[in-house]
């Protein structure tokens, strides 16, 4: 490939693959995932990254791309019910997904580049400050 010129393959991981393990732990994560994403509308990241890391053997990087390859599905599948439901703003989430798809591609970018420890650290200071946040005032 000539210097300049966009990698359009992703890397493969040199680690093992975490689908070693169980596909029903696997699956069980993916379904508190969706449970926790339509019942709450939280991101199911939120339950999917910590389950990934502490019980499926993933890295941390590895649960944030994996987590991020899943939000499509889990979403269409939760947007379908609260559409019937008329729950659902289309221009509102046009808008969100104008500021949000160079935003996500920015975080990834600088995702790419944090040790480990570092990118764990600060997935967790953000789950405190998001739990912090949600308690009644």
């Amino acid at each position: 490939m000539r210097s300049g010129a966009r990698r359009l393959v992703p890397k493969v991981p040199t680690n093992p693959s975490p689908w070693s393990t169980s596909l029903l732990s696997a699956a069980a994560v993916g379904l508190a995932a969706g449970v926790m994403s339509g019942l709450l509308g939280v991101g199911g990241g939120l339950v999917m990254v910590p389950a990934m890391v502490g019980l499926l053997g993933f890295t941390q990087h590895q649960a944030h791309g994996t987590s991020l390859a899943a939000i499509l599905p889990i979403a269409a599948a939760a947007v379908v019910v609260f559409g019937t439901a008329g729950s659902v703003s289309v221009v509102g989430g046009l808008l969100l997904a104008l500021g949000s798809i160079p935003g996500a591609r920015l975080g990834a970018t600088w995702m790419r580049r944090l040790p480990e420890r570092t990118l764990r650290l600060g997935f967790g200071v953000f789950l405190l400050v998001v739990a912090a946040a949600m308690f009644p005032r």
